[in-house]
């Protein structure tokens, strides 16, 4: 039986603002002004939105000052924060507002100015109160004992997650977007100054400046709009805990259960899908969702991405922009592989195209392997 929610809305409006670096501009600057990108990409103004979905770093209740930046007054807000995973979740809440006649146009914003501003790898929350004794860098030491588990128990290697690296900066190398577009090897990666064991400098993500933006509406105003739509045909979220001392299992995220029903609510397979976009804080996130969202085995991850197989050319195209490794990484990702994924389905991505893209992933990440969140969007022939 097909899900309720399944191809109920559509992505018409894509915005980015502020990658890379931004002086000068404040977090709400580059926020509005993705917003302004991806209302006028679909033929609309800050006076068609009445449902707002945002989440920023700087600000306890985020949607509301958005609101009151852009001038507007919108009947249905969502400013739910789970981390980098908030904006592919909002694609949920999103699509149930819409179907459910709460709103008409949702936009879904975010920005930042964390390269410019602070120029530095800073963590505002409050560390955990099991694990702050240990003096943690948060959130990179987390993501540290996941791959030091993930080597001691399936023999992953340094090299594998280099190789993660390396194909990012290889699609980043073709997109004009991407922060860092000069190719790296493997011998680069190993060679880079470590950051948390094993975890070197080009392991870990970048530290921008950036905002993106999406404005949604029904599927049946979609082709109202001047650009092709893309619809959103599954989406499911699942959480595991916030400190990771506290996670089940090092090596097993709760991308496990959302993938599982977000391809089940879109009613495909991992095998149908033409382009991933994955959470990329750190090369060991790769690994682990590959494996989660069931591309490869448990502990196979590494082997899996070894010779190429997601970079470009590869037989899996992952992160076709370039990712948080190379791309952009203003604090929070989740937008950009919403953005990423419905470009390669209208056939206007900034970096390399690929060819005949109906399905794409898009996939959130948020706290320490804490909160995932797995979409499927399509093209109008997968309706």
């Amino acid at each position: 039986m097909d899900h309720a929610l399944r191809g109920k809305s559509a992505i018409v409006g894509l915005g980015v603002a502020g990658l890379g670096e931004a002086p000068g501009y404040t977090s709400w600057d580059i926020m509005a002004q993705s917003a302004q990108a991806a209302l006028a990409d679909a033929g609309l103004a800050l006076k068609d939105v009445d449902g707002l979905f945002c989440a920023m770093m700087e600000d306890s209740m985020p949607v509301l000052m958005a609101a009151e930046y852009l001038g507007i007054r919108p009947r249905h807000v969502d400013g739910t924060l789970t981390g980098g995973s908030s904006f592919v979740n909002y694609l949920a809440s999103a699509t149930a507002a819409l179907d459910a006649g709460l709103c008409d146009v949702a936009l879904v914003c975010y920005g930042s100015n964390q390269r410019t501003a602070s120029g530095k790898l800073v963590t505002a929350s409050r560390l955990p109160p099991f694990e702050a004794p240990y003096k943690p860098r948060y959130p990179v030491s987390g993501y540290a004992m996941a791959a030091q588990r993930h080597m001691h128990q399936y023999g992953t290697t340094r090299e594998q997650l280099a190789d993660v690296a390396v194909a990012a900066r290889g699609w980043a190398s073709h997109n004009p977007q991407a922060f860092m577009r000069d190719p790296i090897t493997r011998g680069d990666v190993l060679a880079a100054r470590m950051v948390s064991d094993p975890l070197g400098k080009l392991d870990c993500c970048l530290v921008t400046d950036g905002g993106g933006a999406i404005v949604l509406t029904r599927a049946d105003r979609a082709k109202d709009h001047a650009k092709t739509p893309v619809y959103v045909l599954g989406a499911a979220a699942e959480s595991t805990h916030r400190q990771i001392s506290q996670m089940p299992d090092f090596t097993v995220t709760a991308a496990r259960e959302s993938g599982k029903r977000a391809f089940a609510m879109a009613g495909v397979k991992p095998s149908d899908i033409d382009v991933l976009q994955l959470y990329d804080a750190f090369t060991i996130n790769i690994i682990l969702f590959l494996e989660d969202l069931g591309y490869c085995a448990k502990g196979e991850g590494g082997a899996f991405v070894e010779g190429g197989r997601i970079a470009p050319g590869g037989a899996l195209p992952v992160n076709t922009y370039g990712g948080g490794l190379s791309c952009t990484h203003p604090g929070m990702l989740g937008i950009f592989t919403i953005i990423e994924a419905a470009h390669q389905i209208r056939g206007t991505a900034p970096g390399l195209q690929l060819d005949g893209v109906d399905l794409a992933l898009a996939h959130g990440n948020g706290g320490v392997l804490s909160s995932q969140v797995t979409a499927i969007l399509g093209s109008e022939a997968t309706l």
